[in-house]
């Protein structure tokens, strides 16, 4: 993909996804502390926002920043995971054993309901 195209995307997927989040611009400004005039610019595609800025987009909209460069197609199942590794360090060892063993449960669990 090349630069235009990752502008494209992301300008694409920032507005539809905050439109189905149900947030003005001036909204979702508010929530990243960023101004309105530079969502505007973002959509437009007139600027592309710094690492630090996509992160608080990706944040506020619940969805990852490969959502919004058009790396996934999923805006919400791959949010649940980059939350997960973004709070892993929050986490103890026995906490961090305990979400192993339960996401091992629940992919058995599936594969049972798959076959």
């Amino acid at each position: 993909m090349n630069a235009k195209e990752v502008t494209d995307f992301f300008k694409e997927r920032l507005k539809n996804v905050r439109e189905l989040r149900g947030l003005s611009q001036t909204q979702l400004a508010s929530q990243t502390g960023l101004p309105p005039s530079s969502v505007s610019h973002f959509e437009a595609g007139d600027r592309k926002p710094s690492f630090d800025n996509l992160k608080r987009l990706a944040g506020a909209l619940d969805v990852t920043t490969d959502y919004l460069l058009g790396r996934s197609d999923t805006p919400d199942a791959s949010a649940a995971a980059a939350r997960l590794h973004r709070d892993l360090h929050l986490l103890t060892s026995e906490d961090v054993k305990l979400a192993e063993d339960f996401i091992d449960m629940l992919v058995k669990r599936g594969g049972q309901a798959k076959g």
